[in-house]
């Protein structure tokens, strides 16, 4: 077969560079079009869920198996455990009334419940905090002599809504978790939640978050556990009642949860403490990575259940 001379040559190789820029052009306009969508739902979902400003309620002290607490904490009184919270306005409690409302508050008095010991609880986690500021909390404690029996961290959301780059978030946590380990706390971490069960976000910028999340959650996961921590994936926070009962699950705000969402935090990070401490017996729970609520409402899911099955050909 004869080959092709050499301007048939140089005009095929021009059209294909031609048509190489025209389609790589297309792609550049789309994603640009893409991009500008995507902001304009950032913009209008921080319009929905407002900046929050205010301080979470205060639960520091001792609490007692009798009932009483928080009593301010001394050095002067003895008490059994030392629990620190570090993280974001979720390890603070943002979002509900009273202290005893918080996530920290409700673990530490079950804690009191299940051990019958006195525990003193402090909160360092500070609202808007990403990942980065996890060192500087945990210095605060253990520059004072204050290092916790165990600690419970929770941190993510903020880190995604920041676009921070997940494998340096990830090592920052795992950074973290290795300074409390050296110091001879317990470390639980509650990994980033599924941040697609935030129905004030529009779609579909609501869908590339959940799966940024989630991505996030698994490096954090990685990473406490290679540092010896002891990692809880809280997509299971994110269960039927976020979505289906989103004015009792979630805070006015629309974002941070409300008493009742902070109570199913506590209670799926609460075992992974009582074990920490020795406290728990038996196998612990293994709730699922993957919210199944959010999972079954994904397009693609929706799309499929629309379908006829194939056993009805």
């Amino acid at each position: 077969m004869p080959s092709a001379n050499p301007d048939e040559k140089a005009d095929r190789i021009l059209r294909d560079v031609e048509a190489t820029v025209v389609a790589a052009g297309a792609s550049a306009a789309a994603s640009y079009a893409a991009y500008r969508y995507l902001n304009s739902q950032a913009a209008h979902a921080r319009r929905i869920i407002p900046r929050r400003t205010d301080s979470p309620p205060n639960g520091d002290g001792v609490y007692y198996p009798d009932g009483r607490g928080p009593v301010p904490y001394s050095r002067e009184i003895d008490v059994d455990l030392h629990l620190a919270m570090y993280g974001d306005s979720t390890a603070a409690g943002l979002g509900v009334d009273t202290a005893e409302e918080t996530p920290g508050v409700q673990i530490v008095r079950n804690l009191v419940r299940e051990t019958g010991k006195a525990v003193r609880y402090s909160n360092k986690a500070m609202v808007g905090a990403t990942s980065k500021g996890l060192a500087a909390q945990i210095h605060a404690s253990l520059i004072t002599r204050s290092r916790p029996d165990v600690a419970v961290i929770l941190v993510g959301g903020n880190d995604v809504t920041a676009v921070n780059r997940i494998r340096l978030s990830a090592r920052r946590l795992g950074d973290a978790v290795q300074l409390l380990v050296d110091a001879g706390s317990k470390v639980v971490v509650g990994t980033c939640p599924d941040l697609g069960v935030v129905t004030a976000i529009p779609q579909p910028l609501r869908w590339v978050i959940r799966q940024y999340s989630l991505r996030l959650a698994a490096a954090q996961r990685s990473a406490v556990r290679a540092h010896g921590g002891r990692a809880v994936p809280m997509a299971d926070v994110l269960a039927k009642e976020f979505l289906a009962r989103p004015e009792h699950m979630f805070s006015p705000d629309n974002y941070h949860p409300s008493a009742a969402g902070y109570a199913l935090a506590a209670s799926i990070l609460l075992p992974e403490v009582l074990d920490a401490v020795g406290e728990w017996g038996g196998p612990l729970p293994t709730p699922p990575e993957v919210s199944e609520a959010v999972e079954s409402r994904r397009l693609i899911n929706r799309i499929r259940r629309l379908l006829p099955s194939p056993a009805a050909h």
